[in-house]
């Protein structure tokens, strides 16, 4: 299961637009439903106002009606065991639980697997706020 999730984090990277950091990376999602959903890093030329890789990924999911990720792998062209930035692990609490597996990766699989609450251990939670 994680190695499919690594393969579609490795074919997103190659889909990365990173002209200016030239630092590309990729992002795969599963969700409640059981589908993978993928994201690249976009950059445009008001760097650094593109957007990561995981929020792209967030963002097709969504866009499929699905509100639930189960796990996450990540993958960075130029580094290996690539975690998520802060802001993209805040979004991914947003759509996950405390114990969602993210899969950190280099270019022959998965490495590390941590758990969000490792990331992001005193993140807002939507049941305190909303």
């Amino acid at each position: 299961m994680e190695n499919e999730l690594f393969e579609a984090a490795r074919e997103a990277m190659a889909k990365a637009h990173a002209p200016y950091s030239k630092f590309p990376v990729g992002a795969a999602i599963r969700a409640e439903d059981g589908q993978i959903y993928t994201g690249a890093n976009i950059e445009n030329l008001s760097f650094p106002e593109g957007w990561c890789a995981e929020t792209t990924a967030i963002s097709h999911m969504v866009m499929a009606g699905q509100r639930k990720i189960m796990e996450v792998a990540v993958i960075a062209e130029k580094l290996a065991l690539c975690p998520p930035c802060g802001g993209c692990r805040q979004r991914l609490a947003e759509f996950s639980g405390a114990s969602t597996r993210i899969y950190l990766c280099d270019e022959t699989g998965v490495k590390k697997t941590l758990a969000l609450s490792d990331l992001l251990p005193h993140s807002f939670e939507t049941e305190i706020l909303g």
